[in-house]
């Protein structure tokens, strides 16, 4: 029965202009509430009338806590894989439930080809241990998968073997080799511990999060270290979490862009229904269209604000919220 609305992966990864996300967006709204029933009955609690939802800021945004406690899909296809979070022992952890995993490797290739290039000139370095220890990491999926689309034996990821990393960094980066070094955070610091460095080709970019390892620190202090351990003039960010299938990206100054399906709202912190102004800080809404299957529209806990190029911060968190996920510092 689910052929209204009916929107493709194309359509999600074509899109040029803000017209034509606001047209798609639209669709994309109205197929889910069709067909997702937790998002159907969030709606009708606002008293949402699917007809008159004739622009972005009228489409009601779903908290992100609903992933941990309900089935989010928005087609009746059978389960391909499950994501799940990073969380406390003990803690409630989010679960997206992933009907077509194309749609997601299709979203982080295209999204890192319109912020980098050609995965092929570069070699993927991996320092993800808290991510590795777990099943059902995104992340590792996604960094698992830019590893192999490199093609270069060189790439490849590294759990506590620093010493190995040490060396294979310096001999990459001598040899004018492009490479990305993706790290937790933590782990980062630990590595900059050991030995500092002077690279020349070498992007550092962090996906944020402590996981309870060490205190969480103010970005521009942790990005003043970074640089100075790494010898590198600016830090690399990636902004993703389990419930969303795109990423924006940092290249610097903790200032975050988004692919062209994927755009960010900022809410009032004391009214979720109203939005504030550029510049101002507030509750940070992702619209993520990659998100077909499940919810696009998500309500985060993470704080920041938005400049008028559609560029955003990240700023924080809710207070009640726990710390997790990737790019979540406290201030």
């Amino acid at each position: 029965m689910q052929k209204k609305n009916l929107i493709t992966a194309s359509d999600i990864f074509t899109i040029s202009s803000q017209k034509q996300f606001e047209k798609i967006a639209l669709k994309v709204f109205r197929h889910q509430y069709e067909n997702n029933l937790v998002y159907q009955e969030f709606c009708d609690l606002l008293k949402t009338n699917p007809q008159k939802v004739k622009s972005l800021h009228q489409i009601p945004f779903l908290p992100i806590q609903f992933f941990k406690s309900h089935d989010v899909v928005s087609n009746s296809e059978p389960i391909q894989t499950t994501f799940t979070s990073s969380g406390t022992t003990g803690a409630i952890t989010s679960r997206h439930l992933v009907t077509d995993v194309s749609v997601y490797e299709e979203s982080y290739r295209k999204g890192f080809s319109q912020f980098y290039g050609n995965i092929e000139d570069y070699v993927v370095l991996a320092l993800l241990p808290s991510y590795l220890e777990r099943e059902g990491s995104s992340l590792i999926h996604m960094v698992e998968d830019l590893i192999q689309l490199t093609n270069n034996s060189n790439s490849g990821f590294y759990l506590n073997n620093h010493e190995e990393l040490i060396q294979k960094l310096i001999e990459l980066d001598q040899a004018g080799q492009n490479v990305i070094l993706i790290g937790v955070t933590y782990a980062l610091l630990d590595l900059i511990e050991k030995q500092s460095f002077k690279l020349q080709n070498t992007i550092i970019m962090e996906t944020g999060g402590m996981k309870g390892r060490r205190k969480e620190m103010i970005r521009e202090e942790l990005h003043e270290q970074l640089c100075n351990g790494f010898g590198v003039s600016a830090i690399h960010s990636e902004y993703g979490m389990t419930e969303l299938l795109a990423q924006a990206y940092s290249l610097g100054n903790g200032v975050f862009e988004c692919p062209s399906w994927m755009q960010i709202h900022i809410r009032d912190t004391e009214d979720a229904l109203t939005y504030i102004n550029d510049g101002k800080t507030g509750g940070i809404n992702v619209i993520d269209l990659a998100n077909i299957n499940s919810c696009s529209f998500i309500a985060t806990q993470d704080l920041g604000k938005k400049y008028p190029n559609n560029s955003f911060e990240v700023l924080g968190r809710f207070d009640n919220s726990d710390i997790r996920g990737c790019n979540l510092m406290v201030v």
